[in-house]
């Protein structure tokens, strides 16, 4: 009787739409909650350089479109090449990898988070993948999955 190799690595299973789903929600309220601290902290600057009374900034839309895409495409690539994974990602159990299962360099994970960012609806593509990617995972051959086996 032979035993299986039990001592052998295996792949963690593809992370499905809804558990990315989840991670990128809890993305968004993290990225809201920073911009928020952003927003009350230039308030702050302001009435300690200008004085009273404390007035929140009235930035152009435009800038603070700008301003939460660049926060958003930090973010994420940060996270992506530092951790493997969002807090969000984190949470759910899910990271991002190479296909060989390595951390992506900084090119590629900002290339992703700029995709992600700007196209989010790429997600849809996931239930329609063999391998259950999403669109700007197919553009710079990442992979996203449970970050464990379980057995």
């Amino acid at each position: 009787m032979s035993v299986p190799n039990s001592g052998a690595a295996r792949r963690p299973p593809p992370a499905g739409i809804v558990s990315r789903g989840l991670a990128v929600l809890v993305d968004v309220f993290v990225l809201a909650l920073v911009g928020v601290v952003v927003e009350v902290g230039v308030g702050c600057a302001r009435l300690l350089v200008v004085g009273p009374p404390f007035q929140m900034p009235d930035v152009p839309n435009w800038l603070a479109g700008a301003f939460g895409w660049g926060l958003a495409v930090c973010y994420l690539g940060v996270s992506w090449v530092v951790v493997g994974a969002t807090p969000g990602g984190r949470l759910l159990g899910v990271c991002v990898t190479d296909r060989a299962g390595r951390r992506l360099p900084a090119v590629r994970a900002l290339v992703r988070a700029a995709l992600a960012v700007s196209f989010p609806l790429g997600l849809l593509w996931i239930p329609f993948s063999r391998r259950r990617a999403a669109l700007q995972d197919l553009v710079v051959r990442s992979n996203v999955s449970y970050d464990r086996v379980y057995e």
